[in-house]
């Protein structure tokens, strides 16, 4: 079993034109997060239309909190992408199916015995933290509650595409996305508008098509992989018992991922808590949660799918001891990236009001400032998809921690430090937020570039049982 899984690993991956290979990965996740983001997108429409721009912002605060937990809980799928990647370029069929029952099982674990308790009793003191006007935190406490104690779904799914993807299948991760973005999209006509005996539950409703929607596609992914249709198994009799070399190895290179993700987060809700801090805070909040939180993901969107991809490729290769294809993959994939995120930037710039017009957020305040931070995010974005498609260069060959130190710098330290540093000299505007957002992604750009040209990935070894790779 363990040579006809080997054989169907993808060899064109180490084998054939390498940028066809970063194509082939990349552009299923591409599409799985447009669908997923346009599932973003759609809440905060039919949100806006239905509770109105406080809806909206208690939808990206929330996001901003939740997201800063579940990427670092998450953390170990970067681990595990490390691990199933190497392995599967060394064409280790079984140690791939290992790997991916330890994480399943710390996965079902972390969610139900850290998300849920932690996100239910603390959500109200999150909330604070970053400022949440009166307004916005009735609305967004539910919603983040019941995000944190139905957290599994998420999880399972992250779990489930990450080790696909890392393995060389990039179309599975998309099915399981499309199922869930119709389920998503069913559920919230119903559940935030009402339907029949339904009520409308407005805000909460989003909350509650996201979470049954990811446990719906998690449970079909688990089935395949279960049955054995999928080039990872989930063959959990074989391997249930823990394996502390793996969980090891996991949280060796999914940590300091996680923490990059914190620092990531915590420097969004740091600018959040910059905003609430405004005159006008909560329009500023909508402006930045409708324009950096989901326009700007028609950005990201495409950079973190490169990411994603560029991390297989490069790990592949790797394992595989074809290190001048990984230099060759990361290369390609920021170039495709960059023609994508050109083309992005031009309607913002463009468009804007438009842009915005589709949220329903038609308040004069809320569009000035949503143009304002539209025309700065235009010129971010080239930035960003250079920085992604590098970390995932970097991450992907096992140098996780480098990425961690230049989140540090970009995401933390400069953007904040510009922000103090204006508020020092005057009452702080909103374009000095907008300015410090472009500066740390700027930084983060230059820094992933040189990190990865020093080459020091290529010592990087991984040993999963007695062989080492």
């Amino acid at each position: 079993m363990s040579n006809r899984l080997a054989a169907n690993f993808d060899r064109s991956i180490i084998e054939g034109p390498i940028h066809k290979a970063v194509w082939k990965l990349a552009w299923p996740t591409m599409l799985q997060n447009v669908l997923a983001g346009l599932q973003g997108i759609i809440d905060h429409i039919m949100v806006g239309h239905m509770v109105g721009y406080v809806g909206n912002a208690a939808i990206g605060v929330s996001w901003q909190i939740f997201l800063v937990v579940v990427v670092f809980v998450g953390s170990l799928y970067s681990g595990m992408g490390v691990l199933v990647a190497r392995l599967a370029g060394a064409g280790e069929a079984d140690k791939v199916d290992h790997v991916t029952v330890q994480a399943f099982l710390t996965s079902i674990a972390l969610a139900c015995f850290v998300l849920a308790p932690f996100g239910y009793v603390f959500a109200p003191a999150l909330l604070d933290i970053v400022h949440a006007a009166p307004r916005v935190k009735a609305e967004a406490l539910p919603y983040i509650r019941i995000m944190f104690v139905f957290s599994f779904g998420k999880l399972l799914f992250f779990m489930i595409g990450g080790a696909l993807r890392a393995a060389g299948d990039a179309r599975t991760p998309l099915r399981l996305g499309v199922v869930m973005t119709v389920a998503n999209l069913l559920l919230n006509v119903v559940l935030i508008r009402g339907l029949g005996p339904i009520p409308a539950f407005g805000t909460r409703g989003a909350a509650m098509g996201t979470v049954i929607a990811a446990s719906l596609a998690s449970a079909y992914g688990m089935y395949l992989m279960m049955r054995g249709r999928l080039v990872v198994r989930l063959r959990l009799r074989r391997y249930w018992q823990p394996n502390f070399q793996i969980l090891k190895s996991l949280f060796y290179f999914g940590l300091p991922t996680g923490f990059q993700g914190i620092a990531v987060n915590i420097g969004g809700l740091t600018l959040l808590r910059f905003v609430g801090s405004l005159e006008q805070s909560a329009e500023a909040q909508a402006a930045y949660t409708v324009g950096y939180t989901q326009l700007f993901s028609l950005i990201t969107w495409s950079a973190i799918g490169l990411m994603g991809a560029t991390a297989a490729v490069a790990g592949q290769n790797l394992g595989a001891q074809k290190p001048e294809r990984t230099i060759v993959a990361v290369k390609s994939a920021a170039f495709m990236g960059l023609a994508l995120a050109a083309g992005v930037g031009v309607a913002f710039m463009i468009i804007p009001r438009v842009l915005f017009g589709i949220f329903g957020l038609n308040d004069p305040v809320v569009m000035g400032l949503g143009v304002q931070l539209l025309r700065y995010l235009g010129v971010s974005g080239l930035f960003v998809t250079v920085a992604l498609t590098f970390t995932g260069g970097l991450q992907g060959t096992g140098d996780t921690r480098s990425p961690l130190y230049i989140s540090i710098i970009s995401q933390i330290v400069v953007p904040v430090g510009t922000c103090l540093v204006f508020g020092a000299l005057r009452p702080l505007q909103a374009a000095d937020i907008w300015l410090a957002i472009l500066l740390g992604h700027m930084t983060r750009a230059g820094l992933s570039v040189l990190r990865f040209r020093q080459g020091k990935w290529r010592e990087i070894k991984v040993r999963v049982g007695d062989t080492v790779h």
